[in-house]
């Protein structure tokens, strides 16, 4: 395990934001998502050996460009639940684990820079697991659940959003099936990304918002 008597963990994607964005707190972490069922990635034991493994297949390591080792992806784990800026989970359907999944609060994040962030906005990063279970329709269903579950854990965010690299085809297909609107590609410091928006539906008059 990570040694806890270590300065506090920091992303180095986290930038020095204003008050009102850490006033907004950690990013929600939805109880259900349904059709999926959604969980915090423990830093040890067997959720650490599935990220791990996850991380360092092709189809993941292309993109992703985290093929740490198992220690690195611990301290990165635990990291990320002990401060307020992310939280990783995994996603399981039917009892199975298939893709892992980072919320961020983006407005405290290199991509905040590039469009104008909102202390609520909740950022997504995704590794579907299994080669077998890419281009079936599985990254469209996550981002349609998981936009949904964001926006009913979180009454105050009103926008989420993804940021793959321009030449990840496939996320970005998904992301356009899943109805996100794609906004321009912007230089980040460590990619060219696309950005893409799922916005909160304006509540109908005497009503609760859309989703």
């Amino acid at each position: 395990m990570p040694d806890s008597t270590r300065a506090p963990w920091r992303s180095p994607r986290e930038i020095d934001a204003g008050p009102e964005a850490f006033a907004a707190g950690p990013p929600p972490v939805p109880v259900r998502a349904a059709p999926f069922e959604v969980r915090v990635a423990s830093a040890e034991g067997p959720d650490l050996e599935l990220v791990h493994a996850w991380m360092n297949r092709p189809h993941v390591a292309d993109f992703y460009d985290q093929a740490w080792s198992r220690e690195r992806w611990a301290e990165e784990l635990a990291g990320q639940a002990s401060g307020t800026f992310s939280r990783p989970l995994i996603v399981s359907e039917d009892d199975a684990d298939i893709a892992y999944i980072e919320l961020y609060r983006a407005a405290r994040d290199v991509v905040g820079r590039t469009y104008p962030a909102e202390p609520h906005d909740v950022g997504l990063h995704i590794a579907i697991g299994r080669r077998v279970d890419t281009g079936r329709g599985t990254g469209t269903r996550i981002f349609q659940a998981l936009t949904r579950a964001v926006f009913e854990a979180d009454p105050r965010c009103a926008r989420v959003l993804i940021e793959p690299d321009t030449a990840n085809a496939a996320v970005r297909k998904a992301a356009q099936r899943a109805g996100l609107r794609f906004g321009g590609e912007v230089d980040l410091p460590h990619k060219r990304a696309a950005l893409y928006f799922k916005e909160r539906a304006a509540a109908p008059e005497g009503g609760e918002a859309a989703r």
